[in-house]
This record gives C-alpha cells, sequence and structure tokens, in this order.
C-alpha cells in the first residue's frame, strides 16, 4: 500500500500510461492533494457569487430515442436557485419555476473554466494536470459538469483527443464502448457539433428492432466515485448519467497526434453537413445544429476551415513520405494498440488465478493496473429490468485455441467489416417499399466516420503530391 501523502505513478509514468494504454482506466489516489476535490456545488455557487449559468433540462423519461441537446429547453439561473430547485422546496420560484423537479434534471455542461472564471483565473490552479505528465495543464485547459440525478449527455464520441475525468461530487455510471464498435452503434453527425459524433441509439433503453446491430455492441460500465479520475481513450463511445442528486466533475482533453488528420475529417464533416442542410432549410439551423456550435457555418468560411486544417497538417508533419506513413499508420492503429491491450487485460484476469505461468507473471509485472488503476471491462451487468437485460454476459470473452486467447473484440472485427452497410439498411424498418431519402439518411452515410477518414487520406495524398 501507499502512504496517503505519496502519488502511486510519477507524473511520467501516468503519463506513459495515458499515451499507451487504449482501454478505459481508473485512477486511484492522485488526485488527494487537489484544492478542487473541495468544489462541491455548494462551494462553487459561493465562489461564482450568483453568476448566471445555463442550465440544458431534460425530462427524466424512458423513452427509447435520445435526447439530444436540440430537443432539450434551456433555463439561465444561478448554483443556488439551481441547490434550492434541487431540494425539491415546493414554493420554487424563479428560473426553474415551470419544471417539475420529480420530472426533470438540469445539467450545467461544457461550462469551460475560461469563461466561467474569466474574473477569478487564481482558481485555475486548483486543478493540477501536470500529475497526469502534462506540465502547465490546469483548470484554464478543463471544462466543469454540474448535474442533477438522471442528468446525462447522449451516447458519443469525442473526435479529438483522449479524456481524463475527475470526480469531485456525487457518482456518475459511464457506459464505454470501443472504437471498433462504432458500426453497431449508429453513428451520426445529426445534430451536428465538431468533435461529436452521436448515436442515435438510447444506450439504457435501446430499440433494438430499429437498431439490431447494437446487440453485438460490448458495453463497459463502471461508476466513478469522488476523488477518482477516469481515462477514457482516444475515440471511446460513452453515455454518462449522474446517479446521485448533485455531482460535480473536471474533464480535460488531452491532445494527440492523431488529431491533425482528425481535423482535416472534422472540417470535411462540417462543409458537407452545413451546405446540405442549410440548402434543406437555411432558417431553421435550431433543428440540426447543437446549442454548443455557434460559430459561423457559411459554405466561404467552411472552405478556409478546410484549407487551413490542411495546412496545418502539412505543417506539422512536412514531407509527402511523412504524410504516407502518417495514413498508413492511422488505419492500422486500433488493431496492433488493441491487440496489445488484449494481451494486458488477459494478463490481469488470470493474475487472479492459481498455479500462474512465467509468461503470465511477465505480462502482470509489466501491466500497469494494480490497486491504483483499475481497467474497465466489458460488463456482466445485467441492466436494469426496462432495458430487457440483453447485455448479460454470455461467458465467451475469452476462449483457448492453440494455446492462445481470443476476445470477443477479435471475433467482431470481421463482421464490422460489413456492419455499416447493414446499420444504413437497418434504418429502413417502417416497409421495404420505402424509397424515401432523407437529407439526414444521406449525411450518415457521406459523413460516416469511416468514409471521412477515407477522404481526409485522399485530399491529404493529393495535396502532397
Amino acid at each position: 500500500m501507499y502512504s496517503k501523502h505519496v502519488k502511486p505513478f510519477t507524473p511520467e509514468k501516468a503519463k506513459e500510461i495515458i499515451m499507451c494504454l487504449q482501454q478505459p482506466a481508473v485512477f486511484y489516489n492522485m488526485v488527494f492533494d487537489w484544492p478542487a476535490q473541495h468544489w462541491t456545488a455548494k462551494h462553487l455557487s459561493e465562489v461564482l457569487h450568483g453568476k448566471q449559468i445555463r442550465f440544458r433540462m431534460g425530462t427524466k423519461s424512458t423513452d427509447t430515442a435520445p435526447q439530444f441537446e436540440t430537443a432539450c429547453n434551456y433555463v439561465e439561473a444561478t448554483l443556488e436557485e439551481f441547490l434550492s430547485w434541487n431540494s425539491d422546496q415546493s414554493s420554487i420560484s424563479g428560473a426553474f419555476r415551470d419544471y417539475d423537479h420529480s420530472k426533470f434534471w438540469a445539467y450545467a455542461d461544457y461550462k469551460y473554466f475560461v469563461s466561467l472564471f474569466e474574473d477569478k483565473t487564481d482558481i485555475f490552479q486548483d486543478v493540477i494536470w501536470s500529475d497526469f505528465g502534462f506540465p502547465g495543464r490546469n483548470g484554464q485547459e478543463s471544462t466543469l459538469w454540474i448535474g442533477s440525478l438522471g442528468a446525462h449527455t447522449p451516447c458519443h464520441l469525442d473526435t479529438y483527443g483522449c479524456n481524463l475525468v475527475f470526480q469531485v461530487q456525487g457518482r456518475k455510471r459511464w457506459h464505454l464502448f470501443p472504437p471498433e464498435d462504432t458500426p453497431f452503434l449508429y453513428p451520426t453527425r445529426i445534430p451536428y457539433e465538431e468533435s461529436s459524433v452521436f448515436s442515435k441509439i438510447n444506450v439504457v433503453n435501446p430499440d433494438l428492432k430499429r437498431f439490431p446491430q447494437f446487440r453485438k455492441a460490448r458495453r463497459h460500465m463502471v461508476t466513478l466515485s469522488p476523488g477518482q479520475v477516469l481515462f477514457v481513450p482516444r475515440h471511446w463511445w460513452h453515455y454518462v448519467e449522474s446517479i446521485d442528486p448533485v455531482t460535480v466533475s473536471i474533464n480535460s482533453w488531452i491532445e494527440l497526434e492523431e488529431d491533425h488528420q482528425t481535423r482535416v475529417e472534422e472540417a470535411i464533416t462540417r462543409m458537407l453537413v452545413c451546405a446540405l442542410k442549410t440548402a434543406e432549410n437555411p432558417h431553421n439551423t435550431r433543428a440540426w445544429l447543437n446549442p454548443t456550435e455557434l460559430e459561423e457555418t457559411s459554405h466561404e468560411i467552411n472552405c478556409h476551415y478546410l484549407n487551413g486544417a490542411i495546412s496545418a497538417f502539412f505543417n506539422h508533419y512536412g514531407t509527402s513520405e511523412v504524410v504516407e506513413t502518417q495514413a498508413l499508420r492511422t488505419n492500422r492503429e486500433y488493431t496492433i494498440k488493441e491487440e496489445l491491450n488484449m494481451h494486458s487485460h488477459v494478463g490481469v484476469e488470470q493474475a487472479g488465478g492459481h498455479n500462474l505461468s512465467s509468461e503470465t507473471v511477465k505480462q502482470e509485472a509489466a501491466s500497469p493496473f494494480g490497486l491504483d488503476l483499475v481497467p474497465v471491462t466489458p460488463s456482466s451487468e445485467e441492466p436494469s429490468s426496462e432495458r430487457g437485460g440483453i447485455f448479460e454476459n454470455d461467458g465467451e470473452d475469452f476462449v483457448s485455441k492453440n494455446g492462445k486467447s481470443f476476445g470477443k473484440r477479435q471475433r467482431m472485427m470481421s463482421e464490422s467489416e460489413n456492419a455499416v452497410v447493414e446499420q444504413i439498411a437497418s434504418d429502413r424498418t417502417v416497409a421495404v417499399s420505402q424509397t424515401f431519402v432523407s437529407t439526414d439518411d444521406l449525411l450518415d452515410c457521406l459523413v460516416n466516420p469511416q468514409v471521412t477518414r477515407i477522404v481526409a487520406q485522399l485530399l491529404i495524398q493529393g495535396r502532397s503530391t
């Protein structure tokens, strides 16, 4: 055991883990001395001195459709008003007066420290991401999330970087799915927000008749408690729900080398979505543009954005040889890293047994997992009754064949190659004769993450010759 005054990982070791690990994991005993550990909602309400914050209001329903931000109402309120409303005071007035606490949840999400604490910049130092190997990174590069029971984000993946999440108050339940399960999550860019690919599925209450491929997705679940830090690797899908009356968390997205090409992919997506949706109805942006996406969307600006992303890519990589190498590496990155992580995971699973072989001992010694870093593994937990219990583990996570261990992840790879086409086809559930194709149907194909990756590589290669 470590002394509570000594952190289990040096900044250098923590960064090495973050840069190499491709499986979600929870860090323990790394933030016990952060001043931000005391940032309860009540404390923040005193620090912010009645500052108005925008809360997203959602319904406590069991609908099978996701509650996208475009369909939510918003209120401007102080944290004091939020806490009063959240205590279920019957005489509540003010911003929350139209929202019955028993039927609604409130979420102050995506609150960037820079704008929230613009006149209290000293508070940035209360968050010390340098402990994870990122010198100088603090609250200035962080985002604050404050929610009530039931508050959640729709299932999505972040196209940029990886994610570190520090839980301050209350607990949040994370539902995570690996990148190669993307076809099974039915990705969409409507609503549009740069860097967010949404799933059409409400993963806690899925419509399996409409989205049958979701049965193949491998859910990983973890409940994050105060004082813990969750590492979310690049392109892992996540649905996050508050399971306590008040939750507060702080996150920071860590830039990665792969982001240079991703910016080109995001620029392509932006141009196509904006061109088609504004052509469809230029006066109805609220229906498809996420409330967090406030920038201009004209074609001229989007062209400039795309050219800037490609120029930045070449400024970073330089020669055409490096460009080609990067393109190949992007295509192969998941396969190689997932193989490495599968072996690490097998070592951890076996470590709980007896009669360990010398090879297993070596694997365990090389693994970063232990008391202070716990992997988030595929879930065998059966969801609540209204969810149908369809995610019960079938007992075949790891099978032996010719002395080697193979997981569902490897067996699913061949299926996912065709799943994009199956995904699109399975959306047509009303009638076989239905031929109407909407703008959104077309966009789901054009800006599918796998498609934009190929288009970006073609654009880059074309500019490099």
